[in-house]
């Protein structure tokens, strides 16, 4: 496993930095430490800054399969880990009938082979994986229960086969937009880092990985804008993500450089809620236009 990670945190800033991801000399420290050390990984932080996206890169780029659990509201058992195909079973037990063959029926029905794999379950058994559970804050607290077991020694106990353990351990990426707080048996198993928005330098040079086609005048203004807004109170600020996808919406119009027309013709890019895009178009989107070319232009 160790054979293909990264040597040290310069390795891991590179390897991110591969695919296509900016780390700063933080993130890349704790990125390091859990792979080196097999710990978990809990990224939290606003929605947009790039949890998601570090489990990405480091699935293409150790290379590994990426396995997803996308939490949400309701999420158990059955759709996380494992589930009894019970369908099969019955089969099983009408023709165990037919030929008279029931003597340990109850125990052949709970064999492997009618146990089907969910994402937990398939990242222990499958070969070497980044396991990405995703927002877990989505989920009801009493569903990180389940991941303890995961998390402190990566296997999982099905009362009726016994513990499947992983031949080769995940790698382990949580993310959670902090839309509630989870629990500190949680926490207290990963390594923990908050991913912020970038500064102006690392948002630059994030564009320029992404987005190389922009024009670097165009590139430093939108970089200098989208700055400047985050100081704003709006409902919802704009990530990285949508820091890339603007500017290549605003080359997509051939633009060179900002202007307020196309911004205000351009919000819905940016932002996604009318009251936050209500309140920035016009002057105010004019004067953050002047604000970040004399800011791009320092």
């Amino acid at each position: 496993m160790t054979a293909t990670l990264p040597a040290d945190v310069a390795a891991t800033t590179a390897l991110l930095a591969s695919g296509g991801y900016v780390a700063d000399a933080a993130l890349a420290t704790t990125v390091h430490l859990a792979l080196r050390m097999g710990r978990p990984l809990f990224l939290e932080g606003e929605p947009g800054t790039g949890k998601t996206e570090i489990a990405k890169v480091l699935a293409a780029q150790l290379p590994r399969g990426l396995v997803r659990l996308q939490c949400y509201d309701g999420l158990d058992l059955s759709a996380a880990a494992y589930e009894w195909n019970h369908a099969r079973q019955l089969m099983a037990i009408r023709m165990a009938e037919a030929r008279g063959e029931t003597a340990n029926l109850e125990a052949s029905i709970y064999e492997r082979r009618y146990l089907e794999a969910r994402p937990l379950l398939r990242a222990l058994e499958g070969e070497p994986s980044v396991l990405l559970i995703d927002e877990l804050d989505r989920a009801d607290e009493p569903f990180e229960a389940f991941l303890l077991e995961v998390l402190s020694d990566f296997q999982i106990t099905v009362p009726e086969l016994g513990t499947i353990h992983a031949a080769t351990p995940p790698v382990v990426i949580i993310t959670s937009n902090r839309t509630r707080e989870v629990h500190d048996a949680i926490r207290r198993r990963c390594l923990y880092h908050w991913v912020d928005y970038p500064d102006a330098a690392r948002e630059r040079a994030i564009l320029a990985l992404r987005a190389p086609h922009v024009a670097e005048t165009l590139s430093a203004q939108v970089v200098a804008f989208v700055q400047r807004l985050r100081q704003g109170d709006y409902y919802k600020l704009p990530g990285v993500a949508e820091t890339i996808d603007w500017a290549n919406a605003l080359a997509a119009l051939d633009a060179r450089e900002l202007e307020a027309g196309a911004v205000n013709a351009t919000l819905g890019v940016l932002l996604k809620y009318q009251d936050d895009i209500a309140k920035l178009r016009g002057e105010e989107a004019a004067r953050l236009v002047a604000e970040a070319k004399e800011g791009a232009r320092a």
